[in-house]
């Protein structure tokens, strides 16, 4: 999205509307500076507020994305490219989520699985100088908690990065 553009098609609407920035911040229950800021290109509105900002200003959502008016014959067409460019360019996209709740459990579980392996690779070592056989079952253990430990993080991935995939369902 293209925020220099949309923030002067705003500014248009607004003027056209003949609203003045205090009371499109009015209507939409935020403050001149945010409108300001979105007519500048410095910013886009939250989210929340695309729906009521579109109906104040009498233009769909489709419009709002593109930065301008969209004739009716290229609607279908510029509405189709427009869900596409918000799939593509979504802010956190499912690839990225995985990504992140990865990253998150390995730091959270960080101590907890070195202490572990510390553990493990000891007793696997104090088995070779003695080579009493107890280093095969702390191998055994070894493997055994690995695998553990990474169905755990796989379902926290799962919970955390598909909750809002599962909801829908």
């Amino acid at each position: 999205m293209d925020q220099e553009k949309i923030g002067k098609f705003i500014a248009f609407c607004r003027k056209e509307k003949n609203l003045t920035q205090e009371e499109l911040a009015s209507k939409l229950g935020i403050t001149a500076k945010a409108v300001s800021k979105w007519e500048c290109g410095k910013g886009l509105p939250d989210v929340s507020l695309y729906k009521d900002l579109c109906n104040i200003l009498g233009i769909t959502l489709n419009e709002f994305f593109i930065g301008e008016k969209i004739k009716e014959e290229k609607f279908k067409e510029q509405a189709d490219n427009n869900l596409f460019n918000a799939l593509e360019n979504s802010s956190f996209n499912l690839k990225e989520k995985i990504k992140y709740y990865s990253d998150k459990w390995d730091k959270e579980h960080f101590l907890e699985l070195i202490i572990a392996m510390i553990i493990i690779v000891g007793c696997i070592i104090y088995g070779f100088i003695k080579d009493n056989g107890v280093q095969y079952i702390f191998m055994i253990v070894g493997f055994t908690y690995g695998i553990w430990e990474n169905n755990r993080k796989q379902a926290y991935i799962d919970s955390h990065a598909y909750k809002k995939i599962k909801d829908k369902k």
